[in-house]
């Protein structure tokens, strides 16, 4: 050994005379002098495969003369010098014997405030050279610890990105060689590498963040809250890898970290955040993790929770299916920190970020899922983050805080449950999003098992139909919860909605009367249906199931009734969706109606009721008749509700309340509801009113009018007494110069019927005048412009010449030659003298 050490120290003494020169040549102020030399003496030493004690006793003659060479003005000359320090370091058998010249000399390079080394890669390879010696030297270096973090801390906002990746391995490195001595300056590197860790490079980013890791795990660990904000940021990186470093570092914190316990609260977020992360491999990681962190806290606490892990191994009835339970551990480490939870999931669900909003809501479920029932205890917050997070833009927030409320419906106990909710429900917290608790109602009982639901149904179907709850809004959204909560109720009661099927119904209504969107009327429409479904009832069955309460429902408020009360919507909704009932239940309907078309109601509404009832009228076989109860109340239905409203009251709104009802009383005439006999009683009473109808300003008003008269005539003109006749027929003449070509046709339609109507009971002669005047005025509009008004007249005429011929002719033969078409007058001649006998009474001058 002796003899080898002498052989090396020989060939050292060699080597080092050989250098002599060159190292002079170092000096000099040739650049091409020094740069040839720096060469020649890496090619007598590391080029000639030395032996290691050789190298090192070269290398401790050489280290001053080429650390002066790292400040040469030539950018060669310093590459040359960098490269051999580096490769001497990695050979040399005791690089330590180094430091206290290199160190110094690197932070005076890298250190100061000012970059002296303007070369990037130079400044690279520096930085290089130091994680080597950090790697080579180890413990040896905690002499130099000031150096070291003063170097790391300029070099990790290095403006060249390939440094600062560098010196972030580098202070992995640095921290693992040094842990006693490494904490007491770890904390002066945190700024720097959060002035890092939004960098572009994505590879630098993930650098940072591993150097962080490394830095608190080796820290004090005071610093963790000055790193959380930076890291959780990295949570929405663009860059995937990034993400898994920050899951990597989270999860080796929660299981390494000698503070942990700490920091449970704030650091579980982060890594049951990356949970639900887009991409597969983390997704695994951060899932990977948590299992170990949640086996070693249950390892670590085994006698506390000694008790749970015997009997709680069984999963709650009812769990989610299709989901693996997290283990003990895991959900003990949630439930202990969920009081610190649930407020910071509260404030940052309503973060100015979407990203940040979207994984915030996708926490929550996991968290949810994890605490089990034990979330009963935050139920008040979770709630209102839950109404809170529901009226979010982002529809991804929305669907994920639905999958939240859908668990707690799933763990908490519905009677604690929807104490909270309903109070909400009935009285929303927000103005303008009042629909919020509704829709978080719905997703809680779509997770409720149907055996803990179903005692409380009643109570939840009481709360919707309450007016509060289902007629204060009309917003779609609203609408549209309420419906979502009405069928989440109809499939949790399965077969069995008997005991709540009037209230959902009510509620079902009300919707429809409430909705101006097709859309929300078609579902309601669905939602009436499927109610009708589980009950295997039809619609007709459903309405007369309920009917009689549903009359009951309006008629309580029917005093208070006006234009804008969605109870008139729903009357028309409940006679016309249940078709023939609305017949059986004639009397319990009547005075509703009595009540709410009295002439001093208001005047919308009673248009609006008419209308309906027009309709409901001309098919009164299939709707209010089909019983044939209601022909017992149509005189009075017409005396008491049709005849005060066809009084005459100045205005325009009278007169449209008029007109909706000469529509009704024209339904009841064509519909069959009221028979000639009843009609014939109160005919005294009806033709006044629907003769002055014939004054109208008002062109449809006039045109129901006609209609009515020859509707009236049509069903009991033969029995009508001559005198009651006698009225009629002047006011139907003043109709034939009206404005509207319409009405004249059906006024001369009306003038046919009445002369249909003469029976042996009309005296001709006796009311020969009346004849005169009505032949008289007939016979002018066989002149008029519209020929087929001169046909329909002749038609008349015809029609009516039996009646007293004698009288007809001399009126035609007296206007004959004046006309202005003749022709007319010869035809109607032509068929009087055809006619088979004539009276033989003087006709009246």
């Amino acid at each position: 050994m002796a003899a080898m050490a002498a052989g090396d120290e020989h060939a050292s003494s060699q080597v080092l005379r050989g250098l002599a020169r060159h190292l002079n040549c170092l000096n000099e102020d040739n650049k091409a002098t020094r740069k040839r030399a720096l060469e020649l003496i890496k090619r007598e030493t590391l080029d000639k495969g030395l032996s290691g004690s050789v190298l090192q006793e070269v290398f401790s003659a050489l280290l001053k003369p080429l650390l002066k060479c790292l400040s040469d003005p030539m950018e060669r000359c310093r590459e040359t010098a960098i490269t051999m320090i580096t490769e001497f370091i990695r050979c040399v058998p005791k690089p330590e014997e180094s430091l206290p010249y290199l160190m110094p000399c690197l932070a005076q390079r890298l250190g100061e405030k000012e970059i002296l080394e303007p070369a990037e890669e130079l400044r690279l390879s520096a930085v290089e050279m130091l994680t080597l010696t950090v790697e080579v030297c180890g413990r040896h270096l905690a002499p130099y610890l000031n150096d070291v973090i003063n170097i790391l801390q300029r070099t990790v906002v290095d403006p060249f990105p390939d440094v600062r990746r560098e010196s972030c391995k580098c202070t992995v490195t640095f921290a693992k060689c040094v842990p006693e001595h490494f904490h007491m300056q770890a904390e002066s590197l945190i700024k720097p590498l959060m002035q890092t860790i939004a960098h572009q490079h994505s590879r630098v980013r993930v650098s940072v963040i591993e150097a962080t890791g490394a830095v608190i795990q080796h820290g004090t660990g005071k610093n963790v809250d000055d790193v959380l904000s930076h890291l959780a940021q990295r949570l929405f990186d663009d860059s995937p890898q990034v993400r898994k470093a920050v899951t990597a570092v989270v999860g080796d914190w929660l299981l390494h970290m000698r503070d942990r316990y700490s920091y449970f609260h704030k650091l579980i977020p982060l890594l049951l955040s990356s949970i639900n992360d887009e991409i597969p491999e983390i997704r695994l990681l951060a899932a990977d993790l948590w299992k170990q962190v949640g086996a070693q806290w249950e390892k670590e606490n085994e006698e506390e929770i000694k008790d749970k892990l015997d009997f709680l191994l069984t999963p709650p009835p009812f769990y989610p299916a299709g989901v693996e339970r997290p283990g003990l551990g895991c959900r003990e480490l949630v439930v202990r920190n969920l009081g610190k939870l649930v407020p910071a999931i509260a404030h940052d669900v309503t973060d100015w970020l979407v990203p940040t909003r979207v994984r915030t809501s996708q926490l929550l479920s996991v968290l949810l899922l994890h605490a089990e029932d034990h979330s009963t205890q935050h139920l008040q917050p979770l709630l209102a983050t839950l109404y809170h997070a529901c009226t979010d833009s982002e529809r991804d927030v929305v669907s994920n805080c639905l999958a939240a409320a859908k668990l707690l419906g799933t763990f908490v106990p519905p009677v604690v449950l929807l104490k909270l909710l309903l109070d909400h429900v009935t009285a929303p917290s927000s103005s303008s999003h009042p629909w919020a608790p509704l829709m978080v109602l719905a997703a809680v009982l779509g997770g409720c098992s149907k055996p803990l639901l179903k005692p409380h149904l009643g109570q939840i179907a009481n709360t919707l139909a309450q007016p509060d709850v289902c007629q204060e809004y009309q917003q779609v959204l609203y609408l549209e919860q309420l419906l979502a909560c009405v069928d989440v109720l109809l499939r949790q009661c399965e077969s069995d909605p008997g005991s709540v099927s009037l209230q959902l119904l009510q509620v079902l209504v009300t919707v429809q009367s409430l909705s101006n969107e097709p859309h929300i009327s078609e579902k309601a429409v669905e939602s009436v249906q499927f109610l009708c479904k589980v009950q295997g009832l039809d619609s007709v069955e459903l309405y007369r199931q309920h009917m009689g309460q549903l009359l009951d429902w309006l008629s309580a408020s029917v005093n208070t009734w006006s234009s804008y009360s969605p109870q008139r919507l729903r009357l028309h909704i409940i006679v016309i969706q249940s078709g023939p009932v609305i017949g059986e239940f004639v009397s319990q309907l009547m005075p509703l109606l009595y009540s709410c078309l009295q002439p001093d109601r208001d005047p919308e509404m009673r248009m609006s009721i008419f209308t309906m009832l027009a309709k409901l009228l001309l098919d009164a076989a299939n709707t209010l008749d089909s019983q044939g109860h209601f022909r017992d109340e149509s005189e009075r239905f017409l005396c008491d509700i049709l005849l005060p409203n066809l009084v005459w009251h100045a205005g325009r709104t009278a007169a449209a309340v008029r007109t909706a009802a000469l529509s009704c009383v024209l339904a009841l005439l064509h519909g069959g509801a009221i028979t000639p006999g009843q009609l014939l009683c109160q005919e005294d009473k009806l033709s006044p009113r629907v003769l002055s109808a014939l004054e109208e300003d008002s062109q449809t008003g006039r045109l129901l009018a006609c209609r009515s008269l020859s509707a009236i005539l049509r069903l009991i003109g033969t029995s009508l007494h001559p005198e009651a006749l006698n009225k009629v027929y002047p006011e139907l003449l003043k109709r034939l110069d009206d404005s509207s070509e319409e009405v004249r046709g059906v006024a001369l339609q009306a003038l046919g019927l009445w002369l249909s109507s003469l029976t042996k009971d009309y005296n001709p002669e006796l009311f020969a005048p009346h004849l005169q005047l009505l032949f008289q005025q007939l016979l002018l509009h066989l002149d008029d412009p519209d020929s087929s008004v001169q046909d329909q007249v002749l038609e008349i005429l015809k029609a009516g010449s039996s009646v007293h011929p004698a009288l007809l002719r001399r009126e035609v033969e007296v206007v004959r030659d004046k006309q202005r078409s003749p022709l007319y007058c010869d035809r109607l001649l032509q068929h009087i003298s055809s006619l088979p006998t004539e009276p033989t009474a003087e006709c009246p001058e």
